[in-house]
């Protein structure tokens, strides 16, 4: 049984899928508490793992599932995915802060260490490889991320509700962006287009 806060239908808003639609499974439960997080931990509800796979189904349009949280590793396995697939025949994704080994069977693997943030570096990022890095940008020193091996970096503004943060946040990621070769700008086009 896996406590899962929603699953939903969408456009993938980040990174390089940016735009495409796919289904997310939103896990409750994280081994991080950073501050800027939008999940809402106490809210879900147990659900089996044929239950998510039925709903999933009820997605027809859908290529993809994004695996997201919370941080999904602390509860996906390689049978999991092996039987999202078989079962749904839609590619498999997953977010992932990192502290965690990932499964081999994931199409994606969307790697956003938090280390950089308060509460985000209780436990140090083990992946150092993934399809796409996507860094939060507060300012922090992209040299610690050097090490990963990706072809894909995106840096992504933090988003904020104030209104002047979220402009500075912006400000700096984009100067950042075109200051650091290799990088690219991440935004997120779900909260701009107003769609979950």
């Amino acid at each position: 049984m896996f406590k899962i806060n929603e699953i939903f239908y969408s456009l993938q808003g980040e990174g390089y899928h940016s735009g495409t639609p796919a289904v997310f499974v939103r896990f409750s439960g994280c081994n991080l508490q950073c501050v800027f997080c939008d999940t809402q931990h106490q809210d879900g509800v147990w659900m089996s793992e044929q239950d998510i796979v039925n709903k999933v189904n009820t997605y027809s349009n859908a290529s993809w599932i994004v695996l997201t949280g919370g941080e999904p590793s602390l509860f996906v396995d390689e049978a999991f995915v092996q039987r999202l697939k078989r079962e749904t025949g839609k590619r498999v994704s997953m977010e992932t802060n990192g502290t965690r080994p990932v499964p081999d069977a994931l199409d994606w693997v969307t790697l956003s260490p938090k280390t950089a943030f308060e509460h985000g570096d209780a436990e140090p990022c083990v992946l150092t490889r993934c399809d796409e890095l996507k860094v939060v940008y507060c300012g922090q020193d992209l040299t610690q991320y050097e090490a990963v091996e990706t072809q894909n970096r995106f840096l992504q503004p933090c988003y904020c509700e104030d209104e002047r943060q979220r402009q500075a946040n912006m400000k700096a990621c984009v100067e950042a962006v075109m200051q650091h070769k290799g990088w690219q700008l991440s935004l997120q086009i779900h909260r701009i287009l107003g769609v979950p």
